[in-house]
């Protein structure tokens, strides 16, 4: 069976990364969501193993001992982070998994995971993410500033990224994902490592 890929979206707050990966899901419902693990209280309505794995702190603190998870970082007293074995066992099955991420945990993601796909969501314009966040109705005008310093240092990473796609219309924005998607499967060096694992099968085979 052919292995699965890892496909991560980040970008600043505020670009629709939520909105965007909420959108392909319903679009192609064959694309696994990455399920992080937290600490945090489950809240009404949450399913162990849907929104989260629910783990107790030393369970959490086990897992980043132990090297389980691609990242994790601490939010107001709680860890989040995403679940090695989840994501290897999803890709081994053959399946494709997407995992919404902010910046820095895409980064991270990166140093042990290189293989995955990175894409970055832009805004259309710092201008239209200043417009999104002040939108939300829920942010002062400090916090906007300093989400707005913070995202320009954060587009400036961008070279960190195999793609960039600018998130103007949730539906354009996801038609790009899904052609990256279909491209990263057609890229040559895929059908050759699994040509070269198929020719050292029947090369073991006849040998026996």
């Amino acid at each position: 069976m052919n292995r699965g890929l890892l496909f991560v979206l980040s970008g600043p707050s505020g670009v629709g990364k939520g909105t965007v990966c909420a959108s392909l899901r319903t679009k192609m419902p064959e694309l696994i969501y990455s399920v992080s693990a937290t600490t945090r209280t489950p809240r009404e309505g949450e399913k162990d193993g849907v929104n989260y794995f629910f783990k107790s702190r030393e369970q959490f603190q086990d897992m980043i001992q132990g090297d389980a998870l691609l990242e994790y970082a601490e939010y107001v007293g709680n860890y989040y982070g995403t679940p090695r074995d989840f994501v290897e066992k999803t890709l081994s099955e053959g399946k494709d998994i997407i995992l919404e991420i902010e910046v820095q945990g895409a980064l991270k993601v990166k140093e042990k995971f290189p293989d995955g796909v990175f894409i970055f969501l832009m805004p259309p314009s710092l201008n239209e993410l200043a417009s999104r966040l002040g939108g939300r109705g829920t942010e002062t005008q400090a916090t906007i500033d300093h989400r707005l310093s913070v995202a320009r240092d954060e587009i400036n990473l961008l070279y960190h990224y195999d793609y960039a796609v600018v998130n103007d219309q949730i539906d354009l924005a996801c038609k790009r994902i899904d052609a990256i998607m279909t491209a990263e499967h057609c890229k040559r060096q895929r059908f050759l490592h699994e040509l070269c694992n198929e020719l050292d099968a029947i090369s073991t085979a006849e040998n026996v």
